[in-house]
């Protein structure tokens, strides 16, 4: 597992780099904003930060910034792109930081290759104080991309999708004792044209369906 995204880091930024891509960045990067809040000085953790494309958001908001991925490839990435925070290689299931060391943690598609995910999102609750935030997005599996994902890597044994647990909302908030809130976004197909996915997103949203691809929990550390 903790070779799984080592070839990723181009792949993984190219993908955003498409308009349908870039659609899907904005759309998940709008959501995760919402939902954590970041204040300037706030001391946060992002949890499976991979190359840092959702971390760099946050930085420009003044945030301080602790970054952890298992692949060392996507924290070089990170690391060249974002002097300013601090990364370190460790699993999300056993991080290395004291209890109630940071005001908020924030994981953002990593989940989804953790089968024991109650006891990484038992971590991120530990190492953030009582009162902070805890925001965890993963792939949403009523959404049909979470269909056409699962079946896509039936086909390529490669596929690090093979390695994925799907998890719908009720069973991303089921993994904590904790009262939580989920929403989900990307509820257009990636194949849409950008002004079809557009309304579509826009209809998904204020209807508050639950299909949508990228999912997102949300709870107050008690």
């Amino acid at each position: 597992m903790t070779q799984l995204f080592d070839d990723w880091p181009d792949p993984y930024e190219q993908w955003f780099q498409t308009p349908i891509g870039q659609l899907v960045y904005q759309t998940e990067l709008a959501l995760i904003l919402e939902l954590l809040e970041p204040q300037a000085d706030d001391n946060i953790l992002d949890a499976g930060c991979g190359s840092g494309i959702f971390t760099a958001p946050l930085i420009e908001r003044g945030v301080q910034i602790t970054g952890v991925d298992l692949s060392l490839p996507m924290l070089s990435r990170a690391t060249a792109r974002l002097a300013e925070a601090r990364f370190a290689a460790a699993d999300i299931s056993k991080l290395p930081f004291a209890d109630n060391t940071f005001d908020k943690c924030t994981s953002i598609t990593a989940l989804e290759f953790i089968e024991d995910a109650k006891q990484a999102l038992g971590e991120l609750f530990r190492v953030t104080r009582p009162g902070g935030k805890v925001v965890v997005a993963t792939l949403n599996s009523l959404s049909p991309w979470a269909t056409r994902r699962h079946d896509n890597a039936k086909q390529d044994k490669d596929s690090v999708f093979n390695h994925a647990w799907f998890r719908s909302p009720n069973e991303l908030l089921a993994l904590t004792p904790v009262s939580g809130e989920t929403r989900t976004a990307v509820h257009f197909d990636k194949h849409c044209e950008l002004a079809e996915a557009r309304a579509i997103e826009q209809q998904g949203l204020q209807q508050q369906r639950n299909d949508g691809a990228f999912l997102i929990g949300s709870w107050i550390k008690p």
